[in-house]
């Protein structure tokens, strides 16, 4: 029976001492970076690429001596142990250097500082298009069910969620670029002109295309899962009393159903940014757009593993700040969230 009380005493003692949310959150970032490095340079380390061969060329390589061959890959670490070279890397890392890019010969931090804000312009311009568009179109084909603006909307979100990316960029190339002429073939900046030098709209005519191509997957989802949750809320008790009332239905849903279509639609939305980064890379490779999408592309390619490793860092650190900026959005839109987060801690 006293082991019993002292059992019982205990283990709310034991149930009342939990971290911090803010300090679990820093042992789950933590945890993911060493993941997400530890498999980028298992990966990279299985990949047949030579890095040696593609960063001088398959020309230059076989008209190069053994022994400058040698000296090449000693000096890129080639023939080093994976796990040697993963424990020197992030020796450096912790310290704030990421290592040198082999195709770029320049610090890893260096082009990726370079791209990151190319990139993040290109991500955020599409991921707010296809948030904004994807609710208004959910919205309207779920308060006109049935009707053929419903079936168009959701012929459009099926169609779309069925096409690649990258044919898309090919198509809009070929329309609006080739055709049509009203957009750039490709590139930040109008060609033969230094990207520092180009003015605000020559930048946001050199974005708009590709944007527009990288918002078009995020807005099928958005919209789709928007509709049925229009539907369900135009199907409650509480819609059906105040329209019992003689409040229209549109009234009904400005007043009473927006913060109920609003909470998934961010959650979903938000939960979309890893597909944002990943569509950003084959956007950028068919338009030519020097982010980081096609720096990662050519690391990959060339075995850069600093390059390579300090690009998944990035992507990992955008994704896992888009999970955490749901949790601000969905408490500030509606209070019981934070609510029911102090209790759960």
């Amino acid at each position: 029976m006293a082991d019993d009380a002292f059992a019982a005493t205990a283990a709310p003692a034991r149930a009342r001492f939990r971290l911090p949310a803010a300090v679990r959150g820093l042992i789950r970032f933590a945890s993911l970076i060493a993941a997400v490095s530890v498999v980028t340079f298992a990966l990279v380390a299985l990949s047949p690429i030579d890095p040696v061969k593609m960063s001088v060329g398959q020309a230059t390589y076989a008209n190069m001596s053994a022994e400058k061959r040698e000296q090449l890959r000693v000096y890129w670490d080639v023939d080093t142990p994976v796990a040697v070279r993963y424990a020197r890397w992030a020796e450096a890392a912790v310290h704030g250097d990421f290592g040198t890019s082999l195709r770029f010969n320049r610090p890893v931090t260096a082009v990726i500082a370079e791209r990151a804000g190319v990139s993040l312009l290109l991500m955020t311009t599409a991921w707010v298009i296809s948030g904004a568009v994807g609710f208004a179109l959910g919205i309207a084909a779920g308060t006109l069910r049935g009707s053929w603006v419903d079936r168009l909307i959701k012929g459009y979100c099926f169609l779309i969620s069925s096409t690649p990316t990258f044919w898309l960029g090919l198509v809009a190339l070929i329309v609006f670029s080739v055709w049509l002429g009203w957009f750039p073939l490709g590139f930040s900046a109008p060609i033969g002109q230094a990207a520092a030098a180009a003015t605000l709209a020559d930048r946001l005519h050199h974005l708009a295309l590709p944007a527009l191509v990288l918002s078009l997957t995020g807005i099928a989802g958005v919209a789709l899962h928007t509709r049925e949750k229009v539907i369900d809320v135009l199907g409650s008790e509480y819609v059906w009393f105040a329209q019992a009332r003689g409040e229209g239905r549109h009234s009904v849903l400005l007043r009473h159903g927006l913060r109920n279509l609003a909470l998934p639609a961010i959650t979903l939305h938000l939960a979309q940014v890893s597909e944002i980064f990943g569509g950003s890379i084959l956007v950028e490779q068919v338009f030519s757009y020097p982010g980081l999408g096609q720096a990662a592309v050519t690391a990959g390619i060339g075995g850069d593993a600093p390059l390579l490793v300090g690009i998944a860092l990035v992507s990992a650190v955008i994704v896992f700040a888009g999970n955490a900026l749901a949790d601000v959005i969905l408490g500030l839109v509606d209070p019981r969230v934070r609510e029911v987060g102090h209790g759960a801690r």
